[in-house]
């Protein structure tokens, strides 16, 4: 079974010439069909086609979507990144606008501006710290 050619060929003429019950035949017989060497009936080999196509066509749609997932946790990724990186830059913009000022901005509301994640929070801040007298003025909600 490890020839090629003319001694492959002669090998399965003598698995073809064993009786259908040779022990011989049912432990050849799996690894021929599994490198495609065997005959088979046609029924068998449609058959087989149809699973195949059937499996084929399985992970094809399982490898687009998982690409499709990998894709958008990129995608994902990327916009949490922008959004971090706005509400940075717009918290460093209201403390430059205090600072420009000469308000003193205590290291716990330092602290509470650039964690602020808001930008509509951070917009509100960064008008007042344009016009407040104080920091409070900025950064106290009203209520």
């Amino acid at each position: 079974m490890l020839g090629a050619d003319r001694v492959l060929a002669a090998a399965l003429a003598d698995m073809e010439a064993l009786p259908d019950d040779a022990w011989e035949k049912s432990v050849a017989d799996p690894l021929l069909l599994h490198f495609r060497l065997a005959k088979r009936d046609n029924s068998d080999t449609t058959k087989e086609d149809e699973v195949n196509a059937e499996i084929r066509a399985w992970y094809e749609e399982y490898q687009r979507e998982q690409q499709k997932l990998r894709t958008e946790a990129r995608d994902n990724g990327r916009n949490e990144g922008r959004n971090e990186g706005r509400a940075e830059e717009a918290a460093r913009a209201v403390l430059t606008a205090l600072r420009v000022r000469g308000i003193a901005v205590p290291e716990a509301a330092r602290a509470r501006i650039l964690a602020e994640k808001d930008p509509e929070r951070l917009e509100r801040w960064h008008e007042r710290a344009i016009v407040a007298a104080s920091i409070v003025e900025v950064i106290d909600e009203p209520s």
